[in-house]
């Protein structure tokens, strides 16, 4: 993977949602600021003194609510202007449950949430 700017081929509406979210991988945790984020990844601020290995996964943690948060597994993709963006390669029913809910309030369009999710399973 190369630090290139990722080009605009997305199939998948990003949402600006701006709160905390936990990223951890092995024994170590560093607690960022998400961008934004899509049924298929997000956008993060890269942590202060981040020394992750971006060969190897990232568990992801964003919690909603006392009662909800949405977890997930994801892979870095690219870092570019002190932003990584991260895919998801797993996610809980539960998580997605809430994911879809976020993005859906965030679209508002029907149609098009419906399209992105036939996508996930391509």
């Amino acid at each position: 993977m190369s630090d290139a700017p990722a080009t605009n081929r997305r199939k998948f509406s990003r949402v600006s949602f701006v709160t905390q979210l936990t990223l951890t991988q092995g024994n170590q945790q560093w607690p960022c600021q998400l961008i934004d984020l899509s049924l298929h990844g997000m956008l993060i601020e890269e942590p202060v003194n981040w020394q992750a290995d971006k060969e190897h996964p990232f568990s992801a943690l964003l919690e909603l609510s006392d009662e909800a948060s949405i977890t997930m597994q994801v892979n870095w993709r690219h870092s570019e202007n002190q932003h990584a963006g991260f895919e998801c390669v797993d996610i809980d029913i539960d998580s997605i449950s809430h994911l879809r809910q976020l993005v859906a309030l965030n679209l508002g369009d029907a149609e098009l949430l419906e399209r992105e999710l036939a996508l996930l399973s391509e």
